[in-house]
């Protein structure tokens, strides 16, 4: 079992910042395994809503469904892989921070097949892209 947690501040409102991590064309605008995302499930985002989840990983191309198991604007987005070679669940927790907001980032995931042959390289992998993926979102919502 991969887990890991930390937390970073981002200098804008959590509205604004929930607006970047539940949006799947800003989703691959972040995160650089990101290739695709699209939402699969009819209507408004909410808990439920399905989406088809391509990404790039260690060279693999890997496909997968993912589901937000928790929507609760601005402060708690949570997901979960429901189809895909590699199981996890992420939640984000948002904040007010003075004039910020305090993202708190909670992964685990279960790698399988290639993956957990390799899961020490895919935990410190993941955990370092993921730590660099919220860097960037900082800068893409302080920058707009």
């Amino acid at each position: 079992m991969v887990t890991f947690e930390f937390e970073l501040t981002i200098d804008r409102p959590p509205e604004e910042v929930f607006d970047y991590l539940e949006d799947p064309q800003k989703v691959v605008q972040w995160q650089a395994w990101a290739v695709e995302i699209v939402q699969e499930s009819e209507g408004p985002r909410g808990a439920g809503t399905r989406f088809r989840d391509v990404r790039k990983f260690l060279g693999r191309r890997i496909d997968s469904t993912v589901e937000f198991t928790e929507y609760d604007p601005p402060r708690t987005l949570g997901l979960k892989v429901s189809a895909g070679p590699i199981p996890f669940q992420i939640r984000q927790t948002l904040e007010p921070a003075g004039g910020g907001t305090r993202v708190k980032v909670h992964a685990e995931g279960e790698p399988g097949g290639f993956f957990k042959l390799a899961e020490p390289i895919v935990s410190r992998a993941a955990e370092r892209q993921l730590r660099g993926d919220f860097e960037t979102l900082k800068d893409l919502v302080e920058a707009t």
